[in-house]
């Protein structure tokens, strides 16, 4: 796990050197402590620089930047591959490689691309961001892993491209401007996170999961979306329930197995839920030593969380492992905000990020380098009570003639109820568009008109973030095997929540504190097991995560099967009327004063009834202005 830059110019203008690609490099020193690396052609019109976290093959014969015995292929990488070893091994039978290294996987990208070009991404099973120069064809390749679990930031303008693990980095760049993108920051409002590949800086983006970019000194780029989750289903029609839970385990065990491979310990986050236990225990079977776990609960009871750290502690105890925990305080949040709004680079609005980083730190603190995370499983398996929700309403509308759904829309408006979620939600099925937007949705078309101020009202008076989500609908509609509202609701989410939001905020966090997360739900062979399941499977007896429950009983408890699922979460509503309140009611008038974002009387008057959640994105995106936008 690391932290990758460079920077390739197509002009004369730019003048590219190595102090600006090392200034760019050392802004993620926290991403790869372990040494840093730069490269620069001979022209210097490329330079690379990389930090290092090692992990695997720890010799320095492993650093980056990494060149093939001729130098013609230069690469920096981000993330693992997991199956390094086996195409090693294929690589090895043609007997025309020059190998430097007993078992890195980066030198295994540099010999795959050799014999197979670009189509050796299909090869790789793991999580990665890759720059790779192919000096011979005159181009530079920029990929991102198939569901986006390692980030990649771009700029590109006629004169040059830049690129990096982080945006901090790409500010660092000579010239580069620190503009709000206006649009990216009205989608910003319903989806807490900035849609892909837009970011909340105007002239910077980020690469797509699953795609490849191809850019040549001329300026040039090409870019392909190399996979798409329903290009490799195959449909369980007419196959048992047994049957299927016995290959979601098997898939499991093989993803566990291979997320395994480290020169460096490695421990797992544990909440005492479905998906982490099942990590802890299938990482400890076979293991000689006691896996490691760590859990973050809060000093005090909430009524709006519950500490979970009781049901950790017990599936620790079942498996034998090193248990080690904390407990959080609104102090810890308070002084943990300043480098949590740095560490982000543009606002990830999930209050979660807090947990996630004390979580990683206690493991780093605890001498752990890589931890098992249990993202994917509930978008995978219908694990969310909102879902449900939302599914039996969707249902319900699909079975209505049209003109029912626009009465109803019409009386809620006429009663005045623009605001609410269940106006949006008739407003949506009026117009034909599906009810579920995301996982995520803070903020209604409505709810955005009426807090803008008067400029960003007008320029979006006819702007939806359906715009957003239509492409992925389109996706869907033509290659989805089957066209259900689960399978709408799953795949919106692995295009956007899980990697723009979910997964960014492990990435950020644990990386914050030089740890590297990995993710065996989302191994994309366990993704396309997943999405070749029936939704009436998924759904039987209307049983949250049925199928991936069948398939776990007798891996973990039973207790811990069927008790109510809760969430990972912070205790942030009742935190607003503590210290927490004042620094954010202080902070907005500040900002509503000095900027034009928001109607200042509208946005405290919705405010005043609004979520948690609500007041927390509209804070992140303040704090965000103030680190990196504000000119002090």
């Amino acid at each position: 796990m690391c932290g990758i830059n460079g920077a390739l110019t197509f002009s004369s203008k730019v003048n590219l050197s190595e102090k600006i690609i090392i200034s760019m490099r050392d802004t993620m020193v926290h991403r790869g402590p372990d040494g840093g690396g730069v490269w620069m052609s001979e022209d210097c019109t490329l330079g690379l620089g990389h930090r290092r976290l090692s992990i695997i093959d720890v010799s320095t014969l492993a650093n980056q930047p990494m060149t093939n015995e001729d130098n013609s292929i230069c690469i920096v990488f981000n993330g693992e591959i997991y199956n390094h070893a086996e195409i090693r091994k294929e690589l090895q039978t043609k007997n025309k490689y020059i190998w430097k290294t007993d078992h890195s996987d980066t030198e295994v990208i540099i010999h795959a691309f050799e014999e197979w070009g670009i189509d050796c991404v299909h090869k790789f099973r793991g999580m990665f961001a890759i720059a790779l120069w192919d000096s011979k064809s005159k181009e530079l390749w920029l990929i991102r892993d198939r569901l986006g679990i390692k980030p990649l930031y771009y700029s590109i303008d006629e004169d040059r491209i830049t690129f990096a693990s982080e945006i901090k980095a790409l500010l660092k760049f000579p010239n580069q401007k620190r503009e709000v993108n206006e649009e990216a920051f009205y989608h910003y409002l319903s989806f807490l996170t900035t849609p892909a590949p837009n970011t909340l800086f105007k002239g910077i983006n980020k690469l797509q999961p699953g795609t490849w970019l191809k850019i040549t000194p001329d300026g040039k780029k090409e870019e392909s979306k190399y996979w798409d989750v329903w290009d490799y289903t195959d449909p369980l029609i007419n196959v048992s329930d047994e049957e299927i839970a016995n290959l979601i385990l098997k898939e499991l065990k093989e993803s566990v197995r291979l997320r395994k491979e480290s020169d460096v310990p490695v421990g797992v986050f544990l909440s005492g839920g479905i998906d982490s236990s099942t990590n802890a225990a299938l990482f400890a079977d076979g293991e000689t030593k006691p896996v490691e776990t760590f859990t973050i609960g809060y000093k005090g009871e909430y009524d709006s969380y519950k500490n979970e750290t009781e049901y950790a502690q017990f599936m620790a105890d079942k498996v034998g492992a090193n248990h080690h925990e904390q407990l959080l305080t609104i102090d810890d949040l308070i002084d943990f905000l300043p480098e949590m709004i740095r560490l982000q680079d543009e606002p990830i609005a999930d209050p979660v990020c807090v947990p996630v980083y004390y979580v990683s730190k206690l493991a780093r603190e605890n001498n752990i380098i890589v931890c098992q995370v249990g993202e994917g499983a509930d978008e995978l398996f219908w694990g969310y009570e909102g879902w449900k929700v939302l599914l039996n309403f969707q249902n319900l509308m699909d079975l209505m003639p049209k003109f029912i759904k626009k009465l109803g829309f019409h009386i809620l408006r006429l009663q005045g109820k623009k605001e609410s979620f269940r106006y949006e939600y008739l407003r949506r099925v009026s117009n034909s568009e599906p009810v579920f937007w995301g996982g995520a949705e803070a903020f209604t078309e409505q709810n955005k008109k009426t807090i803008l101020s008067n400029r960003l009202k007008k320029k979006f008076k006819n702007t939806s973030s359906w715009e957003v989500l239509k492409p992925f609908r389109d996706k869907f509609e033509d290659k989805a095997w089957e066209k259900s509202n689960l399978n709408w609701m799953t795949y919106l989410d692995l295009n956007m929540r899980l990697p723009e939001l979910l997964l960014m905020r492990v990435d950020k966090m644990a990386m914050g504190v030089s740890l590297e997360g990995r993710v065996p739900f989302l191994d994309f062979k366990f993704v396309e097991l997943a999405l070749s399941i029936p939704e009436k499977t998924k759904t039987r007896k209307g049983i949250s995560k049925y199928i991936l429950k069948k398939a776990v009983r007798g891996v973990i408890p039973d207790s811990i099967i069927d008790r109510k699922k809760q969430g990972f979460g912070v205790p942030i509503y009742e935190w607003f009327f503590d210290k927490l309140g004042t620094n954010v009611k202080s902070d907005l008038e500040l900002f509503c004063d000095k900027t034009d974002f928001f109607d200042k009387e509208q946005l405290f008057a919705f405010l005043k009834n609004a979520s948690g959640q609500q007041t927390w994105l509209i804070y992140n995106f303040v704090l965000w202005w103030n680190e990196y936008i504000d000119e002090k």
